[in-house]
């Protein structure tokens, strides 16, 4: 079995790629940034979510090779302290948008043949601050592209149900990182291994779904 997972430099990316690998899958971990030193039982492939060029360069090296689960982690978080009276510039949403929301678009867009080939799953992972029932304010930049990550994933589970491909949607929990900081409720290892279970439960009976690292079902 061959997972990809995105933006799997540190934190919760890093995390899966290990706890994966320690489950004798054949992880691929992309990152845009240089290759991080812990690399054992990883092969890691160069990929800027934001630049159609790089996965079309990612795709082609890729080619005729089955994937099981496409894993898109590569996310943001850009508007930390920022104020509704005089923050939340133009830049930030754009950005944000890009990485957290078109990103996994085209992610899933470039490897949807591999994806074909190996009858793989579709994890997306999101946030609990993605849902618009509960609405608490503030971070409104991280929350909306987030609420448009799972969207997204919703829109795409339709859409790739009759091609055999289901897609689940994930809230990695709260995790100590450098984006959840220390004060955080779980580690990237305990978030890695009740993500990965919640992917071996994905199926097209459950695709669609939008659940906590743990197996909650998470309100919209």
């Amino acid at each position: 079995m061959t997972v990809l997972i995105t933006g799997a430099n540190r934190g919760i990316g890093l995390a899966l790629a290990h706890f994966e690998s320690s489950q004798g899958k054949e992880v691929i971990a992309t990152t845009r940034g240089d290759i991080p030193a812990e690399s054992t039982g990883v092969k890691w492939e160069k990929l800027e979510v934001t630049e159609i060029a790089s996965h079309r360069a990612l795709a082609s090296r890729l080619a005729g090779r089955p994937l099981a689960r496409l894993i898109c982690n590569a996310g943001v978080l850009m508007d930390r302290n920022q104020t509704l009276e005089d923050g939340y510039a133009p830049e930030l949403w754009a950005q944000t948008f890009a990485v957290n929301v078109t990103g996994v678009f085209l992610t899933v867009q470039a490897l949807l043949p591999n994806l074909l080939l190996g009858k793989g799953k579709i994890a997306i992972i999101s946030s609990q601050m993605g849902s618009t029932t509960r609405a608490p304010g503030g971070s409104y930049i991280y929350r909306a592209s987030k609420s448009a990550a799972l969207n997204l994933g919703r829109n795409l589970a339709s859409d790739l149900q009759p091609k055999g491909i289901p897609v689940g949607i994930y809230h990695p929990g709260w995790v100590k990182t450098e984006m959840g900081g220390s004060g955080a409720d779980i580690s990237v290892d305990e978030s890695a291994k009740g993500l990965s279970a919640r992917f071996d439960a994905l199926s097209l009976e459950t695709t669609g779904c939008f659940e906590t690292w743990d197996g909650r079902p998470y309100p919209f």
